[in-house]
């Protein structure tokens, strides 16, 4: 019968390792949350930094404690790469899921697009134009001027021009041109 005793590294190690993810997790969770606070950026925009967040500390603490306990190199490289091609033919089908996701995540970070913005989306087709009321996982919502309230998937909005014609706060009379 094998002991515990036998297991003592790697129960060390796994523990050191859970500690190390928790403590990385915390630190980027108080990151996201300071740098949206001074970006004004609305809770529910951060919950999907969180969501991403976890979810990559957590992948990353399963492959540590997945190797710590001994599964080969080479049979994890297996699985690995067969879990990406079945994600990759999943991700092909849905590509706007992804590409949505991912321009959440640069709206979040570095657009200075904000919630209350009134704004004009740079189309030939559309002319869209009024204040941006939401910016979710994978939608922005906004209110036409004529009362409308229009869902345009984030992907769109990075692709697009964006005019900034005014913040609801500030007045100035100013415009920001922003060109994607």
């Amino acid at each position: 019968m094998v002991g515990v005793m036998s297991f003592k590294t790697e129960i060390l190690v796994t523990g050191i390792l859970l500690v190390v993810v928790f403590v990385l997790n915390s630190l980027t969770k108080r990151a996201i949350r300071r740098f949206g606070r001074t970006s004004a950026i609305d809770m529910n925009n951060r919950k999907i930094i969180f969501y991403l967040s976890n979810l990559f500390f957590y992948g990353f603490a399963l492959v540590g404690i997945s190797l710590i306990w001994g599964m080969n190199l080479k049979d994890f490289s297996l699985f690995l790469s067969s879990t990406l091609a079945i994600l990759g033919v999943g991700f092909v089908a849905q590509w706007s899921i992804l590409s949505n996701l991912t321009a959440s995540v640069i709206l979040f970070f570095s657009h200075p697009l904000r919630l209350g913005d009134r704004i004009r989306v740079l189309d030939k087709d559309f002319d869209w134009t009024g204040k941006v009321e939401d910016i979710s996982g994978f939608y922005l919502f906004m209110r036409t001027d004529d009362g409308r309230r229009i869902t345009i998937p984030t992907n769109l909005v990075i692709q697009k021009g964006i005019e900034i014609l005014k913040n609801e706060e500030e007045d100035t009379g100013e415009e920001e041109f922003i060109e994607n």
